[in-house]
């Protein structure tokens, strides 16, 4: 029924297609349409949606859109009205990163006691579940059963139940810098080689990338537990422990002030001596 190309101009079908482009598309014949779009209606064919116009005051519905339905779709959505269906098309389009109940009433223009009672239907068919956000525990996300939220919506692997794991985080961490310490001697590994140990080593409960083991490592560098040294074959950074000051040693502030100080030898609470001249830093 409805074609791709609408008076010369293409009509996007993930957006739908709205009566103003139905009566531009068929005229006078327009008229002939409803009957053919309520009887999709009731076969569940058709959802609905409406436009948001962003230029008008609190992002008011702007025009009705139609959605053709797929079989799949329509046989879970058989017996539900339009309002129901109209709002699970909201829903679906929103992704794994879900929409705000107030975004769907703006969308829908259905008012909030009959969205309560949709939301109900939805969920009691598996259609659509509440999932609750990192950054707003108390408002309420809706996306499609079956979907995983997004990291965005999760917090990703740092956080547990939508609380950020300080435990977890400090167990992962703490294997990290060992990996620092005793791969390659010690002497430089590459993030690639830390994040091969750690899945070998199943330190993990949930998959990481890449990207957030260097979120790891970024860490431990800016506790300047570790630091970059070079690189390697493949130009990858290379890291290793880093050496850190430390100032619990033998002797009293004032005494740095006497001539003779860079020729003394220091030695520190773990048990680092330094011979005269040497810089006073070393390793941990």
């Amino acid at each position: 029924m409805f074609d791709d190309n609408v008076g010369g101009k293409s009509m996007s079908m993930s957006r739908g297609v709205s009566n103003a482009e139905l009566k531009s598309r068929f005229g006078s014949a327009y008229a002939q349409l409803v009957p053919i779009i309520n009887d999709l209606n009731r076969k569940g064919r058709l959802s609905m949606s409406r436009s948001v116009d962003p230029t008008s005051s609190g992002g008011a519905a702007d025009e009705l859109l139609y959605h053709l339905v797929s079989d799949e779709l329509a046989s879970k959505l058989a017996g539900l009205d339009a309002s129901v269906r109209m709002v699970y098309q909201v829903i679906e389009r929103s992704g794994n990163r879900g929409i705000w109940t107030k975004d769907i009433r703006t969308q829908t223009n259905i008012q909030q006691q009959a969205l309560t009672k949709i939301f109900k239907q939805l969920e009691t068919r598996k259609l659509v579940k509440p999932v609750k956000a990192v950054t707003a525990k108390a408002k309420k996300l809706y996306m499609l059963y079956d979907l995983t939220p997004s990291k965005e919506i999760t917090g990703g692997p740092w956080y547990t139940e939508l609380e950020f794991d300080h435990e977890f985080i400090s167990e992962l961490r703490t294997f990290v810098l060992h990996c620092v310490r005793r791969l390659n001697g010690g002497k430089g590994v590459s993030l690639a080689e830390i994040a091969s140990k750690m899945k070998e080593a199943n330190v993990s409960r949930v998959p990481l990338s890449l990207e957030e083991v260097g979120q790891l490592m970024q860490t431990l560098a800016f506790d300047y537990a570790i630091e970059q040294s070079g690189t390697n074959r493949n130009g990858e950074a290379l890291f290793v422990a880093a050496r850190r000051v430390s100032t619990m040693c033998d002797f009293k502030w004032w005494d740095v002030l006497s001539p003779d100080f860079h020729f003394r030898t220091i030695r520190f609470e773990d048990g680092v001596t330094l011979g005269p001249h040497e810089p006073h830093y070393h390793t941990a």
